[in-house]
């Protein structure tokens, strides 16, 4: 209220001290209405259908039941969407749980309205309210344009409230005190979900009126139960500035950031102080807020935890284990369900040099495509996303492609958040993206909607030499609207100048769950065979070799990995390559080393570097000469070259590569067994094919094909040996 004047004492600020380490679990004292007042306020939000862990969370609400009696148990927004379990049930799945779990009141989150353009409109919000055993809270939440909800709204504050029904407000009577809960949900929801004809009030005026009413009903104990962010835009709504502009609210139990706040913050600490709770995100935590009021309604004492919910060794409920089991066995057939799309390619999801956390991928372009698209149905002036590497999880074979295989990608659940940067900015962002190249870096970015080139050579922060949207370079002092994943919008991975981003308001966060978006960006495709296009490079010092070539991607990974060497100035793509450069590359590709010497004569003249590769291949089997002859400066041909791989499969991973078919290629000619297969260990790992169903492998080959041929076989036998 807004004659409140708060008292903290020594209590207080030794259990908040205690707060992040462990609950306090006393039990609880009945006491007089006319005395203190202790209330447990238990509280979840953005869970987004997260219900895998439905049993352990209910025996953890149930044993903080038991311990606090005098409780509210609430939910602050974002039910709906996120998994298959609100995919399949629309929310139902969810209801049952929190029935069970005997909820006290939930207010909408944006995300509630996600269905309001689909064939039968709010039909599953509808039902979900009118199922409720409990009732929901909207201050500034209008339903009245949509018939599908007449008869639920009562534009009130009610103290007999119904369950199934909305209020702006309910009095909730906890051992004979009174107890307002209001609810708000983000202005935004407009611009980032479908509320169609449901709109949204200013809520500071609504929450103003709200503390009014329940003033006049002798109510002093406020809780604000909001879906408007922690600490989101101000320039549309917040907690933060909700609790600075709203004399008399005491708690804010929040939701739409997914912050995890793992103490309670309080506001006008020595005015009229405001308790703000928040309990991340996808049931991960249960939140509990323990508050003391005097008999005028002060905060004497508080202190807060968030329980993890799940673990090794946590407590289940067999009841709310049954009651789930039905969803969840339609959930894990459905996980198997086609989604419409099939991959004509391996999408790679690979790790090492050149994988999803250290080079461009065929599979990081793909997810950023269907990342860029829902961000342009949101803000069309959108011009790029980006994604962590370290958020991609795993590849995805040749085949049709399930949504559990599109959930294994991306299994974090992140959702969408739209940025405005300068190009200043974007650069610092693209710097930290590549400081540690050629080393793997979770925050290596994979993005859409424009080009990079990098200097990997060049000290850290001073590595980007081109950004280019459009075809055309950014500029410093111009600002860019982009899309990332939540995660790298609060400043995953490091990324500061992100974090202050969002701290500055810059941050949007429309929800999307980004593997229902790429599942469905995925569908609108059907058949996949996205390619690695040079939408990152690294430079290289060879003047012959240009951004835009084929080859550049090969002959760049080479070169970041030590395989090419020397300071010549030009490469010579055209140029054929020698045998002893053949066995020197894949000697250096797998760092193996020469121990004795090579029966060959012919190579004394070489220098000693050369030479002793041509004894390392020699001594791990790569290669054996004819009549005591390596014959180094003849051209290797194609078959050799595959030969050579063959056996370097063979040494490096352990295993005897072989085909499961014979290569489909109408020139083997009198080729023995092993030329064959390994020529066919080429074509089914991808690392080389023919042309015109002939593979030609009499012909000699270029150093820009054995740049692709090579890079590809390093890849290939890394993530073998890797997988054993």
């Amino acid at each position: 209220m807004s004659t409140k004047y708060f008292k903290c004492t020594a209590t207080a600020m030794l259990l908040l001290s205690l707060s992040a380490i462990t609950p306090v679990i006393a039990a609880e004292t009945p006491v007089s209405a006319t005395g203190d007042f202790s209330l447990t306020v238990l509280h979840t939000n953005d869970t987004h259908a997260n219900l895998a862990s439905t049993a352990e969370r209910a025996a953890l609400v149930k044993k903080l039941k038991a311990e606090k009696p005098y409780n509210v148990l609430l939910d602050a927004g974002d039910v709906f969407s996120g998994t298959l379990y609100f995919n399949e049930f629309k929310g139902q799945a969810d209801l049952a749980v929190m029935n069970y779990l005997e909820y006290d009141a939930m207010t909408f989150g944006n995300h509630e309205f996600d269905l309001g353009t689909s064939a039968e409109g709010h039909k599953a919000l509808a039902d979900f309210i009118k199922g409720a055993k409990f009732p929901f809270v909207g201050a500034n939440t209008n339903f009245s344009a949509d018939p599908l909800f007449d008869g639920l709204q009562s534009k009130t504050i009610e103290a007999k409230a119904e369950d199934g029904k909305i209020y702006n407000g309910i009095i909730k009577e906890v051992n004979g005190e009174k107890v307002g809960i209001f609810g708000l949900t983000t202005a935004e929801t407009k611009d980032i979900s479908s509320p169609e004809k449901v709109t949204f009030s200013n809520y500071i005026v609504e929450a103003k009126e709200a503390v009014t009413a329940f003033e006049k009903a002798g109510v002093n104990k406020i809780i604000a139960l909001t879906h408007i962010g922690y600490n989101d835009s101000d320039n549309i709504d917040n907690d933060l500035l909700l609790a600075k502009n709203v004399p008399g609210i005491d708690i804010i139990v929040g939701g739409h950031t997914h912050v995890k706040l793992d103490e309670p913050h309080v506001v006008n600490k020595d005015t009229e102080p405001v308790v703000i709770v928040q309990a991340n995100e996808y049931n991960k935590f249960l939140g509990q807020l323990d508050i003391t009021f005097d008999e005028k309604g002060v905060i004497k004492d508080y202190s807060g935890v968030l329980h993890a919910v799940g673990g090794e060794n946590a407590a289940t409920d067999a009841d709310a284990a049954k009651l789930i089991k039905p969803f969840s066995d339609t959930v894990k057939a459905t996980m198997e369900k086609p989604t419409g799309a099939t991959a004509d390619v391996f999408l790679s999801g690979l790790r090492d040099l050149g994988g999803v956390r250290a080079g461009e991928t065929n599979l990081g372009n793909l997810i950023t495509d269907g990342m860029l698209a829902k961000a342009k149905e949101i803000d069309p002036s959108t011009v790029i996303a980006f994604q962590n590497g370290g958020g991609i999880r795993t590849s995805i074979p040749k085949g049709p492609i399930t949504y559990g295989q599109a959930i294994g990608v991306l299994p974090f659940g992140n959702s969408l958040a739209l940025i405005e940067l300068s190009g200043a900015e974007l650069k610092s962002v693209f710097e930290h993206s590549v400081k540690d190249y050629p080393k793997e870096s979770g925050g290596f970015l994979h993005f859409a909607g424009m080009k990079l080139i990098f200097d990997g050579k060049a000290e850290a922060g001073k590595r980007v030499v081109s950004i280019t949207i459009d075809g055309k370079e950014i500029e410093s002092d111009k600002s860019y609207k982009v899309a990332t994943n939540v995660f790298t919008a609060q400043g995953g991975d490091g990324y500061d100048m992100l974090k202050k981003a969002y701290e500055d308001g810059r941050v949007r966060e429309p929800g999307f769950v980004d593997w229902e978006s790429f599942a469905e960006h995925m569908k609108s495709i059907g058949t996949i065979n996205s390619e690695i296009e040079g939408r990152i490079s690294a430079k290289v010092p060879y003047s012959d070799v240009a951004y835009d070539s084929w080859s550049y991607q090969y002959v760049s990974d080479l070169y970041y990995r030590g395989v090419l060497k020397g300071s010549d100035a030009t490469y010579g793509p055209k140029k054929e390559m020698t045998r002893a450069q053949a066995a020197s590359w894949i000697v250096r590709a797998l760092d193996l080393k020469a121990e004795g010497t090579a029966p060959f004569s012919d190579i004394e003249n070489y220098a000693a570097e050369t030479k002793a590769e041509i004894v390392a291949a020699y001594e791990h089997g790569l290669i054996k000469g004819v009549n005591g002859k390596f014959m180094p400066s003849q051209k290797v041909t194609r078959a050799q070259f595959a030969l050579m791989l063959e056996r370097a499969y063979e040494n490096y991973t352990g295993t005897k590569y072989t085909a499961a078919a014979k290569a489909p290629y109408a020139d083997f000619g009198n080729y023995d067994a092993e030329a064959v297969n390994s020529i066919s260990m080429l074509h089914e790992l991808g690392i080389a094919t023919g042309a015109n169903g002939k593979f030609m492998p009499g012909r000699s080959t270029s150093r820009e094909h054995a740049a692709k041929i090579v890079s590809n076989f390093i890849y290939n036998v890394k993530q073998v040996k890797k997988a054993k």
